[in-house]
């Protein structure tokens, strides 16, 4: 038995080794697995055999058959889910921080999905996007918390991508970032994709995917602003991106801002509070929002205690 995995690839800033491109995905553990797989012929670019030194470029389609020795098993965990919402088509979760929302190859432990898992069952949510990823509809970083929508069926779980593709979902963030802001609200319009030198990150490039954030300011402190962000789009990391673009990284995000803060949390400062989307149940809206997590208030409170 066999299982398909598709990769489309776009906005890469320039073509890139087909191992290289494929050992950056979260499906696969090592760059070593990868080569192995091209060189059994199990890795097609366009339908056709390639080498592993083969440059991969924009529009470039790669289907990757991974044979039952490299099939991840993804068991159900008995993890407690805060659930904010749920029909019997769509739940939203609270995630908390230092969760990742699915697995990967190396990591098939404690994520959001083997909680879901438990919950739901396979066959109680969407498997659009695959076995690693059932019921996920967008993701949140590890360390990013707050509301995430899943799909239980197929059919909600496109009808919620379809509202996040022509943004009639709303999603809204807090932040807590470097620096004071001389506009009240702004829009950040600034293609994003792979960094060209490190893989781990994204970055602002010329010929990345068009990405766009709005922000608006709550509170300003001494060197520090609470904000309130909302996306126009969803490209990975955009919003630690973006801030760290225009000049305010958020606090304690030490992948893309390296000022030291005094206050210790759990990486970024930042949180998806509120959701706004329609339901299948005759285009209901619902209206989510939660408060700050522990994170925020702890800065929020050093700030307004040291605010002159």
């Amino acid at each position: 038995m066999t299982k398909k995995y598709i990769f489309s690839v776009q906005s890469l800033n320039e073509p890139m080794r087909l191992d290289a491109f494929l050992s950056m995905q979260q499906e696969f553990s090592s760059r070593a697995q990868v080569q192995n797989l091209i060189n059994k012929k199990q890795v097609y670019v366009n339908s056709q055999i390639v080498k592993p030194s083969y440059k991969v470029k924009n529009d470039d389609e790669i289907a990757v058959e991974l044979s039952e020795e490299f099939n991840v098993i993804i068991l159900p965990e008995n993890i407690p889910l805060d659930i904010v919402y749920e029909d019997e088509n769509i739940a939203v979760i609270n995630k908390p921080k230092n969760m990742i929302t699915h697995p990967t190859v190396k990591e098939t432990s404690g994520t959001l999905v083997n909680a879901i898992l438990y919950k739901y069952g396979a066959e109680g949510l969407s498997d659009v996007n695959g076995i690693m990823r059932p019921g996920i509809v967008h993701r949140l970083d590890r360390n990013t918390s707050g509301l995430i929508m899943i799909a239980k069926n197929n059919k909600a779980h496109t009808f919620l991508t379809e509202q996040i593709k022509t943004k009639a979902a709303k999603r809204k963030y807090l932040a807590i970032v470097h620096g004071n802001f001389e506009q009240n609200t702004g829009i950040i319009n600034a293609p994003i994709s792979r960094h060209p030198s490190k893989p781990e990150k994204m970055a602002v490039v010329e010929n990345g995917k068009p990405s766009v954030t709005h922000y608006k300011v709550l509170e300003q402190f001494k060197g520090y602003s609470f904000i309130e962000l909302e996306l126009e789009t969803g490209r990975t990391h955009q919003i630690r991106v973006h801030m760290s673009y225009i000049g305010h990284p958020i606090v304690n995000d030490t992948l893309y801002n390296k000022i030291p803060f005094k206050v210790k949390t759990t990486e970024q400062v930042l949180q998806s509070y509120s959701l706004r989307f329609a339901t299948l149940n005759n285009d209901d809206i619902i209206s989510l929002e939660i408060n700050p997590d522990n994170d925020i208030e702890k800065v929020l409170k050093y700030l307004r205690s040291n605010k002159k």
